[in-house]
């Protein structure tokens, strides 16, 4: 029998601790074959992701993200995320597609940020005021309950809009930081890496194709670097792809990603030192969480 999640009904079932914990067991599994397929009709695109892991299931993940919608009055994007059984490959559960990446994406950095950021964290800027952001804020505050969250955005109604500090200047913003996360649609860099404090602790979202970043070479170079699957990011994404090409880091300066988690290697050192966690949300990642939000829907 094939699951029909509910989405407003499956959220009120998930915890952010939670998904982390389905998180860290899926990356105790082997790794998986992720594989992305793209067509393009001008500028409307399909995006079709799919995955297997062995021990959890498989995943199709398809989104259609058509921008003239817009205008139309209608969401850019649609989509649609199926789960498969391991062994025999039946169709076990249909997952609202904006269900899955909201907790996904937000999720993703969370981890990161458990494992980087310092326990007494307190200032957390965001840079950028869209979906993305406000997930942000509910899944820091599920880790630090007394967080004081400032928003930084080009459009300053937008920043207003989440009802929180808004940062006026965005070099101090972060100079004053603890925690900075950057969602935005950024093709140059927005955080100059001059402006880092000992101690920061950076999650880096935005960015997901070769010509995004929201980081500079500088930014690169005098932190830490850490990636949540180094087969998705570190040869697909314009924020390492372009240091690496420029020399400002070396593939050996990747630290570790999240299946190095079990070997204790995805973790601080210290105190003051700067680490970066960048967040490429591969296929692999969408398929622990919608495994974790069906079990979820089982067991209500």
């Amino acid at each position: 029998m094939t699951l029909e999640i509910v989405p407003k009904e499956a959220e009120s079932l998930l915890t952010w601790p939670g998904l982390l914990a389905a998180f860290e067991a899926g990356h105790l599994l082997p790794q998986p074959d992720i594989k992305d397929l793209f067509c393009y009709r001008g500028p409307d695109t399909i995006l079709d992701r799919a995955t297997w892991i062995d021990g959890l299931g498989a995943l199709v993940k398809v989104a259609t993200v058509v921008p003239g919608n817009a205008a139309r009055g209608l969401p850019t994007i649609y989509g649609s995320v199926t789960l498969y059984d391991d062994v025999t490959g039946d169709l076990t559960s249909l997952v609202d597609f904006h269900l899955v990446t909201k907790w996904k994406t937000a999720g993703d950095s969370l981890l990161s940020a458990s494992k980087l950021a310092r326990k007494d964290a307190r200032k957390f800027l965001l840079v950028g005021a869209g979906n993305v952001a406000r997930s942000m804020v509910e899944a820091y505050s599920a880790l630090w309950p007394d967080a004081e969250f400032t928003v930084w955005s080009r459009t300053r109604a937008s920043a207003e809009a989440m009802g929180l500090g808004v940062a006026e200047d965005l070099e101090s913003a972060v100079k004053a930081a603890d925690v900075i996360c950057t969602c935005t649609m950024a093709t140059e860099p927005l955080i100059k890496g001059d402006w880092l404090q000992p101690g920061q602790h950076l999650d880096l979202i935005g960015a997901y194709k070769p010509s995004m970043r929201e980081v500079d070479d500088t930014a690169m170079s005098r932190a830490r670097v850490f990636v949540d699957a180094c087969a998705t990011t570190m040869h697909h994404i314009g924020e390492l792809m372009a240091p690496l090409k420029s020399g400002a880091i070396t593939e050996a300066d990747i630290q570790a990603d999240f299946y190095d988690i079990k070997s204790g290697a995805y973790r601080r050192n210290s105190d003051d030192e700067i680490t970066i966690a960048k967040n490429g949300g591969g296929a692999h990642l969408d398929l622990m969480t919608a495994d974790y939000i069906a079990r979820q829907w089982k067991a209500r």
